[in-house]
């Protein structure tokens, strides 16, 4: 875990930006909504707002991210209305946390802004639980949402948008389906029979800070996709948690809520938050509960005592998230990962096809874009395959057979960057053997997507022209995965 986050590449300095960038922003929201007059409890709402805003848009463009931002307050102030009216209602208070719950989740059928705004619909209600808000201070909550947001957006589209130095991220789709078919709805399903128990278990062992439990299973779905991911997720979640509760019980308890230290301390987990996300969901979450602590030093109900009850309700919530993936319409981690291992292959193929393209001459062939997308489909791979690669699965076979998956795309995403470097050099000549070569890789992923592993046999010896050579290690690569992949009789790719 300590290695994942300190030698963790980091090219282009990205995540150090984004981790930057989010402090500078929210801590200009905050400051905003000082300036504005606004309470403790409004500042709070707003920088929340603020962290939501610059976290969870994550649209391929620059443009697409302004316009979901923009959304954000459209979606996210009917809840928030919703949630501060129905606070002595709570019967009623809690059917529509689980309305909002299960729409949050099935709004990720469409795509990154679907999940973007779901997650800020979710967060909105959470928070409005998280401050005991009432009908009361909804002006004043609204005007910090909206007074933050447009913070948030100035730092992040107008003072410092990186972005637009980078290309366009390729963000690939979920499976598609549809009724229950489709991932997303049956997580949604899923999503709200785990929320339910833990609202039901999460009020009876606390009837102030059950949300707590709902919060825990509503984040253990995000980002999962099959009945593996999300074990593993509410097992990193539990972790993060105890040690978040630990350093806090080190450093947040004795602090009492002192203003500047506690500034302090809310930007350096802020950072981590932003600077772990894409490594460790441990450690993201490790700074998620020293920030939640930290929050509630500064509101004056900090004690060693909430911290357990925390520890406790987050058990309750990934214990609801457990029972949800395990019995309400499963998603099994085969059929997940076989879909995400097919178009990873079909990519590999896409990509060989338009670098023999350029090399033929043809130049609106753009080998790499399909390099980034290839890139974008290895890394939902590893997450889909991460359940079958864990210290805690006990089946070694499966273990070692997903492991060597896993090196072969790699593998193969290495060859397809040496051959799209070579496309890329104007002096390279266009050769009849790659023809003949881009064939046989297409041949050999057809085989190994359709069924036909055993029909792919060794190239021979490598050729000197550098294209060919790395197409000749591309086609010995995807031979030697035909082994792994090549399943038991019922099984998935990696079985």
């Amino acid at each position: 875990m300590l290695k994942r986050v300190f030698v963790a590449p980091d090219p282009g300095r990205l995540r150090l930006r984004f981790a930057a960038r989010a402090v500078l922003g929210i801590g200009s929201a905050v400051v905003v909504c000082g300036l504005a007059g606004h309470s403790l409890v409004g500042a709070v709402t707003g920088g929340l707002a603020a962290l939501l805003a610059l976290f969870t848009v994550t649209d391929a463009t620059v443009r697409g991210q302004a316009v979901t931002t923009a959304l954000l307050p459209v979606v996210g102030l009917p809840v928030l209305a919703a949630a501060a009216g129905l606070h002595h209602h709570p019967v009623a208070r809690d059917l529509a946390f689980l309305a909002v719950v299960g729409a949050g989740v099935y709004a990720r059928r469409w795509g990154p802004r679907g999940h973007s705004l779901g997650v800020f619909a979710f967060m909105t209600f959470f928070v409005a639980q998280f401050l005991h808000a009432t009908a009361g201070q909804l002006p004043e909550l609204c005007a910090a949402v909206l007074l933050s947001v447009l913070t948030a957006a100035a730092v992040r589209f107008g003072l410092w948008c990186y972005e637009r130095q980078l290309p366009p991220a390729a963000v690939p789709t979920p499976p598609a389906g549809t009724g229950l078919a489709r991932v997303t709805t049956r997580q949604a399903v899923q999503a709200t029979a785990g929320s339910a128990f833990a609202l039901v278990v999460g009020q009876l062992v606390s009837g102030q800070r059950w949300y707590w439990a709902v919060g825990a299973t509503w984040w253990i779905f995000v980002n999962t996709a099959s009945r593996g991911e999300t074990l593993v997720r509410g097992f990193r979640r539990v972790l993060g948690t105890v040690i978040g509760i630990a350093l806090g019980l080190l450093v947040a308890v004795p602090l009492h809520g002192a203003p500047l230290a506690t500034a302090v301390l809310v930007a350096a987990s802020v950072f981590g938050i932003f600077y772990t996300a894409a490594v460790s969901y441990t450690w993201m979450m490790l700074w998620v509960t020293l920030l939640a602590e930290l929050l509630y030093g500064l509101l004056g109900v900090l004690s060693p005592g909430l911290l357990a009850l925390r520890l406790a309700e987050t058990g309750v919530g990934a214990l609801g998230a457990v029972l949800a993936v395990l019995f309400v319409l499963p998603v099994t981690t085969h059929t997940t990962t076989d879909a995400w291992i097919q178009r990873a292959l079909r990519c590999v193929h896409a990509c060989t096809a338009e670098a023999a393209a350029r090399l033929a001459g043809d130049e609106t062939a753009d080998p790499a874009r399909r390099v980034t997308e290839l890139e974008q489909l290895l890394g939902r791979v590893r997450l889909s395959v991460a359940p079958l690669v864990h210290p805690l699965n006990p089946v070694l076979a499966r273990k070692r057979r997903a492991r060597r998956v896993l090196a072969l795309l790699d593998d193969c995403a290495r060859e397809i960057r040496g051959l799209v470097a070579v496309a890329a050099d104007p002096e390279a000549s266009h050769d009849a053997r790659l023809a003949a070569a881009c064939w046989r890789v297409e041949a050999a992923v057809g085989a190994l997507t359709e069924g036909g592993a055993g029909r792919i046999t060794h190239p021979a010896e490598p050729p000197a022209d550098p294209a060919l050579a790395h197409l000749h290690s591309l086609e010995r690569a995807l031979a030697d995965l035909a082994e792994p992949l090549r399943p038991p009789p019922g099984a998935g790719l990696v079985a």
